[in-house]
């Protein structure tokens, strides 16, 4: 069942919100995943608060429709009293005071916490892979890494151990594991959901979003994170909608599958009385190849010191990808947010006439993980083509979307400007139907 549905459920007496949370934390415990998909289990606390919307559900007093409804958090956002890691060995033992605002939001709306789900190392990779805690599955692949960096958030609710998951996503870290493994995930604007008491890797880009089942339950997350309303989704429609097919880097060197699907999923929206136009937009590609100076400094001046203090325990390229920053100058980074913004001007008004922009999330599919281990050359590309289309998203500033296309691994994101995403999210909801 999806949130919404259990969260229904529990509204009209159905569903008892204990008996839900122990069949998760048994499914946990009993999974031949689960400890490869959670790095903590936070039973006692689940316990606690399924009681506790037990009660208001009796009473008719539930405090949203989540009420009672279980979820897992991604192990960079803190929950106090229990050890917040990020996925590294250089946070081992880290146990904040105090959640997350958002993890504080969440709880407030009656959501309960089952635990915190396995991460990329410091969030710094897109691939899932991370041998010093642990890598999760992918739920279509033997051998293949599930995408990262929210990588137990994505396994969770691909294999039924929590209603949702919440990620975050920097460069992709969102979208990336969610089209991996067949599921809807919300990329929000910056600055919009609280990033207060999550671990940080590079604050100018560093958002939040929710990895869930559908679109109904991405709405209804991202209202809880923030403590708002969620998008009202009655009545969405493609008929008369305009879309952009970005062809400028998005549709550049695409694997078989993820081109055929794509192209697939924008014959369906066709079908459902949408409008999809072709353009071209060279100033993105010029943002592009500005990735590695406006990502790895700020990621290097924020954790050097925290690295060189035991650079032993990080795994190679991980390490290595961080100290690529270590020599950029403050004058060149400050060029480069320049040429940005004028990057992100020139997008947004090309884009301006149009309802969204439509590209493959993902222009690979998951890698073989054994491959990643023993090929450096292998790990290098498959890391780059892997965040390369939703880097965009992150880059021209907007909110994103990517929605399952019904082969396996392969996604459609939905890119639209900031703060759009209540809009973004009836887009997304009608494609969900055209795509089912």
């Amino acid at each position: 069942m999806t949130a919404a549905e259990l969260g229904q459920g529990i509204g009209r007496g159905e569903i008892d919100p204990v008996a839900l949370t122990e069949s998760h934390l048994a499914a946990i415990g009993a999974h031949e995943h689960g400890a490869a998909t959670y790095a903590r289990v936070t039973a006692d606390r689940a316990r606690a608060e399924a009681a506790a919307a037990a009660s208001r559900a009796k009473a008719r007093q539930r405090l949203s429709p989540l009420d009672g409804v279980p979820i897992s958090w991604k192990d960079l956002f803190d929950s106090a009293g229990v050890a917040t890691e990020a996925g590294s060995a250089l946070l081992e033992g880290r146990i904040p005071k105090r959640d997350a605002r958002v993890l504080a939001n969440a709880t407030a709306a009656g959501l309960v916490c089952l635990g915190k789900t396995h991460m990329s190392e410091l969030a710094f990779s897109g691939l899932g892979l991370n041998p010093v805690t642990a890598t999760p599955p992918c739920v279509n692949g033997d051998g293949a890494v599930p995408g990262g960096s929210s990588s137990g958030a994505a396994t969770s609710v691909a294999y039924g151990l929590a209603a949702a998951g919440i990620g975050s996503d920097t460069g992709g870290s969102v979208r990336i594991p969610a089209a991996w493994n067949d599921l809807v995930g919300l990329k929000t604007t910056h600055g919009r959901v609280s990033c207060d008491g999550a671990v940080p890797l590079v604050a100018s880009f560093d958002t939040v979003g929710p990895l869930t089942r559908t679109v109904e339950d991405a709405a209804l997350l991202l209202a809880a994170l923030e403590g708002g309303r969620p998008a009202d989704l009655r009545g969405a429609d493609l008929r008369g909608r305009r879309f952009a097919l970005l062809e400028t880097v998005a549709m550049e060197d695409l694997r078989e599958a993820p081109q055929a699907a794509f192209l697939g999923a924008v014959e369906r929206l066709r079908a459902a009385g949408a409008r999809v136009e072709r353009i071209a937009v060279p100033e993105v590609a010029e943002a592009m190849d500005l990735s590695g100076i406006l990502y790895a400094p700020e990621a290097y001046g924020t954790w050097k010191d925290t690295i060189e203090a035991a650079p032993e325990k990080m795994f190679a390229p991980i390490r290595e990808r961080f100290r690529s920053g270590a020599e950029a100058r403050a004058s060149d980074l400050i060029a480069a947010r320049h040429v940005q913004a004028r990057c992100k001007a020139a997008y947004h008004a090309a884009t301006a006439g149009f309802d969204a922009v439509l590209t493959p999330t993902a222009a690979n599919l998951p890698p073989d993980l054994e491959r990643l281990m023993t090929e450096a050359d292998y790990y290098v590309t498959e890391n780059l083509l892997t965040l390369r289309n939703t880097r965009i998203g992150n880059l021209m500033g907007g909110c994103a979307v990517t929605l399952p296309t019904g082969v396996p691994s392969c996604g459609l994101q939905m890119l639209a400007p900031p703060m759009a995403e209540e809009r973004l999210l009836r887009l997304a909801a009608a494609a969900e139907r055209a795509l089912a």
